[in-house]
């Protein structure tokens, strides 16, 4: 799981991502309340009724395996006197995925950002407020980083397109030929790549959306533009080779499902750090 810290009024916060979405430390929260009993200060948030109802109205919008009949039985306790839930009591009768365990030295409580803020509310209005915008800055600069690693690659893309297209120039394009039949070649190797990586030409991902801006490669995702990049290079190493058309096809779609699930498999892995 990738994990990241924001500063909320003196308080350190790590957020994890887990699977598709980002998890807030309560444990690290607590904090701000009592340093010395953060379990207590999150099990008292959780063991009022409003916490509780909260907290089955996510899950059951949210998690497929929610326990509902165990929920039931939480939420008519709830409220009454001597009622205490703790984060493990939670996750184990009812399955919950809104709120996870971890153990360790860095482990610790951790919510879902919606079941998050809802404690931030408890604890403080005005911590909660902090702990949004905090929250707001970190997604903008990771939205930032990745715009330019898109960009980067797409513009290497571009650069080994100009490879591809020397290399088509030399050996497939016969000598005088006019432009039209030019561009009909490269956009004919141009599709070439784009069948083996996104399985489909550039037309049919036209047909497919018409309300969209740019070409196929404008939508790709970072993976797939790296692929792109080297795919290009292969291709004009390929043509040099004199290897026709169809056996090249065969080989480039080999690379981009190997290369893909390599890149896949690796950014997986990175965020289950």
């Amino acid at each position: 799981m990738a994990r990241k810290n924001v500063q909320v009024q003196g308080t350190e916060i790590v957020v994890l991502t887990h699977g598709q979405d980002e998890y807030i430390s309560l444990t690290d929260m607590a904090r701000y309340k009592n340093a010395e009993a953060t379990g207590l200060v999150i099990s008292h948030w959780m063991s009022t009724r409003y916490t509780v109802e909260f907290m089955g109205i996510w899950e059951k919008f949210n998690n497929p395996n929610f326990n509902v009949t165990e929920f039931s039985n939480i939420r008519n306790e709830s409220g009454g006197n001597g009622f205490v839930l703790s984060s493990k009591q939670w996750i184990e009768k009812t399955n919950a995925t809104g709120i996870i365990a971890k153990p360790g030295r860095y482990g610790g409580t951790f919510a879902h950002r919606d079941i998050a803020f809802e404690f931030a509310t408890w604890l403080s209005p005005e911590f909660k407020f902090y702990l949004i915008k905090e929250f707001q800055r970190l997604k903008e600069d990771e939205h930032q980083r990745l715009s330019l690693e898109w960009n980067l690659q797409r513009t290497l893309s571009k650069i080994n397109y100009r490879i591809h297209t020397d290399a088509i120039r030399e050996r497939i394009i016969p000598q005088e030929v006019t432009k039209a039949q030019a561009s009909a070649i490269y956009a004919s190797e141009a599709d070439l790549l784009n069948v083996a990586l996104f399985g489909m030409t550039a037309v049919e991902w036209r047909g497919r959306n018409p309300d969209k801006p740019g070409n196929i490669r404008d939508h790709a995702t970072l993976e797939q533009l790296v692929v792109l990049s080297n795919m290009e290079s292969i291709n004009a190493l390929l043509i040099r080779q004199g290897i026709s058309q169809s056996q090249r096809l065969l080989q480039l779609n080999g690379v981009a499902i190997t290369q893909m699930k390599s890149l896949v498999d690796s950014a997986l892995a990175q965020r289950l750090k």
